[in-house]
C-alpha cells in the first residue's frame, strides 16, 4: 500500500483507525488457505451457538429464574445478535482479517488488539479442557477408564483433526453441527406436539409456565441474574467469522452468515427452553442435569437418558474440535503482529498453522493436568477467570465498531454494504447492556468470584502488554489509507 489513494480509494484520517495493512505488515508465504466452503462456516457458527451450555448449562438458569429464563435468554440472544451484526459490518467494510479481535486493534488501537486477542485465546483454552473433561465424563460411564485418560485421547484425537487441514477441521464441523441441529429439530417436534396436548394425559401442558409460583417466581431480578450465565451459553457464533476468512468467498460468506443468526437464536435456544418449561415444571429442573433429557423422560420417551448423552457428548466434542481451531487461528494472528513468537506464524504444507495448533494443544493439556493435581485451586481459579472476559471482549469489539462505524460514515460509506441496524442507538444499547452485566456479576455473590478472576486475568494481560511494548519500542503508526475498494451489496 502506498502513500497516496488509489483509484476507489479514499483516504482515512490517520489517528482514526489502524489499517489492514499495518495489521498484517508486509508480505508473507505464511497464509493460511481458503479450502472451507460456505456450508462449513454455516454449519461451524451455528456449532459454536449449540454446546453442552444448552444441553445441561440451562438447567441452573431455569431453576434459577423458573419459566421467565425465557427472557434471559431474549435479552442474551439479542446482544449477541447486535455483536454478530457489528462483526460482519466490519468484516465486510474492511476485508482481510484474520481474527475478529483485530478490530479491536484497527478502532481502538494496538493495546485492544492484543488486550482482546489473548483474552479470546486464554478463554477458548480453558473451555477446550472443560469440554474435554464433560466429554471423557460421558464416556467413562460406557467404558472402564479414568477420565483424564480419556480426555487426553480426546484432545489428541482432534488435535490430530485439526492438524490435518482446514478442510477436515470444516468436514468434522459440519457433521458435529448437523447432529446437533437434528437433535435439537426432533426435540422440538416431540416437546411442541406434547406441549399442545398430543400424547398429554390432561391436554395442553402450557399451563406449567404459570402453575409453580408464577411465570417469575424470583422476581425480575433474578430474570436479569440469570442473563449473566446465560449469555456465555450463546458465546461461539463469533467463530464462524473467523473460519470464513479461510473460505473462497470471505466478505460474502460473513454478510450472509449473519442472516440467519437470529433465527438460530431464536428456534434453538429461546424455543427449546419455552418448551422444556412447558412440558416440565421449573421447580423439577435438577441444577446440572439436562432438562432435555428431563422433558423427553416426561413425555415418555424410552432411552432418553442415554439419547441425550449422546448429543451431549457430539456437541462436547464440537465445541473441543472448534476450541482447537479458533485458538490456533488467534496465536497465529497474534505472531503475525509480532504479539507472540514469530514462530508461530509458520504453517505447514496444507497452510495450516501446526505450531499454533500444538501450543495451544499444549496448555489445554495443562489446564487438564490441573483438574486432576489441583481442581478446587489451580483449575478452579483457571475457570472462574475465564468468566467474564467475553463479555470484555465484546464490549472492546462494540465500542471499536462504534469509533470504525462513524469514521467510514465520514469518509468512505460505499463500505457499508452491512450496517448494524439503529445505529448509534442499538450499539450504545448493547454496550450499556453489557456493562450492566459485568456489574451485576461484580455485586453478585455467586459470580463475584468470576468477575474479579477475570479482571485479574485482564490485568496480567495489560501490565503484558505494556511490558512487550516497551521492550520493542513499537511505536503505534497508523497508515494514512485503508483499501476500501467499493464492496457489491451484501445478500
Amino acid at each position: 500500500m502506498n502513500g497516496r489513494a488509489d483509484e476507489g480509494t479514499q483516504a482515512i484520517p490517520q489517528n482514526d483507525i489502524v489499517s489492514p495493512a499495518e495489521v498484517y505488515p508486509g508480505e508473507s508465504q505464511d497464509e493460511l488457505g481458503r479450502s472451507l466452503k460456505a456450508r462449513h462456516v454455516s454449519m461451524i457458527a451455528i456449532g459454536g451457538i449449540i454446546g453442552a451450555g444448552l444441553f445441561v448449562g440451562s438447567s441452573t438458569s431455569i431453576a434459577a429464574a423458573g419459566p421467565a429464563v425465557i427472557l434471559s435468554y431474549a435479552l442474551a440472544g439479542a446482544i449477541v445478535l447486535v455483536i454478530m451484526r457489528m462483526l460482519s459490518e466490519m468484516a465486510v467494510a474492511i476485508p482481510g482479517i484474520q481474527s475478529f479481535p483485530e478490530f479491536a486493534r484497527m478502532g481502538l488501537g494496538h493495546w485492544a488488539g492484543f488486550l482482546s486477542s489473548w483474552l479470546y485465546w486464554y478463554f477458548w483454552v480453558v473451555v477446550v479442557a472443560i469440554e474435554a473433561i464433560a466429554g471423557a465424563v460421558i464416556i467413562a460411564g460406557w467404558i472402564a477408564l479414568p477420565v483424564w485418560l480419556i480426555g487426553i485421547v480426546l484432545m489428541a484425537v482432534l488435535t490430530a483433526v485439526n492438524l490435518m487441514s482446514t478442510r477436515s477441521y470444516g468436514e468434522f464441523e459440519f457433521w458435529f453441527s448437523s447432529i446437533k441441529v437434528a437433535g435439537i429439530i426432533v426435540f422440538i417436534l416431540v416437546t411442541g406436539a406434547y406441549a399442545l396436548g398430543l400424547g398429554a394425559p390432561d391436554g395442553p401442558t402450557f399451563g406449567n409456565l404459570t402453575a409453580h409460583g408464577g411465570f417469575a417466581p424470583a422476581g425480575g431480578m433474578q430474570v436479569l441474574a440469570a442473563t449473566t450465565s446465560v449469555i456465555f451459553a450463546l458465546v461461539g457464533a463469533e467463530i464462524a467469522t473467523i473460519a470464513a476468512a479461510e473460505s473462497a468467498e470471505p466478505t460474502r460468506t460473513v454478510a450472509r452468515m449473519t442472516s440467519t443468526v437470529a433465527l438460530r437464536i431464536l428456534v434453538f435456544y429461546i424455543l427449546s427452553v419455552f418448551l422444556i418449561v412447558s412440558v416440565v415444571p421449573w421447580d423439577s429442573v435438577v441444577p446440572g442435569q439436562s432438562p432435555f433429557t428431563a422433558a423427553l423422560a416426561a413425555i415418555g420417551i424410552p432411552g432418553a437418558a442415554l439419547i441425550m448423552n449422546v448429543i451431549v457428548l457430539v456437541a462436547v466434542l464440537s465445541c473441543l474440535n472448534s476450541g482447537l481451531y479458533v485458538t490456533s487461528r488467534v496465536l497465529f494472528t497474534l505472531a503475525a503482529r509480532g504479539d507472540a513468537p514469530q514462530a508461530l506464524v509458520r504453517v505447514n504444507a496444507r497452510k495450516v498453522p501446526a505450531r499454533a495448533i500444538l501450543i495451544a494443544s499444549l496448555f489445554s493439556y495443562a489446564a487438564l493436568a490441573a483438574s486432576v493435581l489441583s481442581p478446587e485451586v489451580v483449575f478452579s481459579f483457571l475457570v472462574n477467570a475465564s468468566g467474564a472476559l467475553m463479555l470484555i471482549v465484546y464490549l472492546m469489539i462494540a465500542l471499536s465498531h462504534m469509533r470504525l462505524r462513524r469514521t467510514f460514515e465520514r469518509e468512505c460509506p460505499q463500505q457499508l454494504t452491512i450496517r448494524t441496524w439503529f445505529f448509534p442507538w442499538l450499539s450504545g444499547a448493547s454496550v450499556l447492556a453489557i456493562c450492566v452485566i459485568l456489574g451485576a456479576m461484580a455485586l453478585n455473590p455467586g459470580s463475584a468470584a468470576e468477575f474479579w478472576s477475570s479482571v485479574a486475568i485482564t490485568a496480567f494481560f495489560a501490565v503484558l502488554f505494556l511490558v512487550l511494548r516497551r521492550a520493542k519500542a513499537a511505536p503505534l503508526d497508523p497508515l494514512a489509507h485503508i483499501d476500501t475498494t467499493i464492496q457489491e451489496p451484501a445478500e
